[in-house]
């Protein structure tokens, strides 16, 4: 069996919380690390549809001030537009986790979650940094 637990480390960019604005996570820093994964979970709700919806999207820089949007080269097992990766917009969507892999090679990220209409769920959104340049990390 091979050691996970010293090769990650996790940090919580969104504590569980009922969501009912848009969201704006800045200032992702991925420095010391090689690979990054966003962990997206979605609580129920019923509302969720075309015109009652969130739109996540993501953008890197590499000083914290600047970003731009990621591409479909930035981003594992995912096409890309408009820097939006993943999309909310159907209640068979809600009450899931989805993972989001990030392979873009900047520093830093910015995450944000657009609510268009009326939605309130749980949304939590957490950050797991691999490959680090020194290990063990925990």
């Amino acid at each position: 069996m091979k050691d996970l637990y010293n090769n990650i480390e996790a940090v919580s960019l969104l504590d569980p919380i009922a969501v009912s604005k848009t969201q704006t996570i800045t200032d992702i820093d991925l420095a010391g690390f090689n690979s990054a994964c966003l962990l997206i979970s979605v609580g129920l709700d019923a509302n969720f549809d075309a015109s009652n919806k969130w739109v996540f999207t993501l953008k890197h820089g590499d000083d914290g001030t600047t970003y731009a949007n990621v591409e479909t080269d930035d981003m594992l097992d995912l096409t890309v537009a408009s820097g939006v990766v993943l999309t909310i917009d159907a209640a068979t969507k809600d009450n899931t986790l989805y993972k989001i892999g990030y392979v873009g090679g900047k520093r830093y990220l910015e995450l944000t979650c657009t609510e268009t209409g009326t939605i309130e769920a749980p949304l939590s959104i957490v950050l797991i940094k691999g490959d680090p340049e020194i290990a063990p990390v925990a």
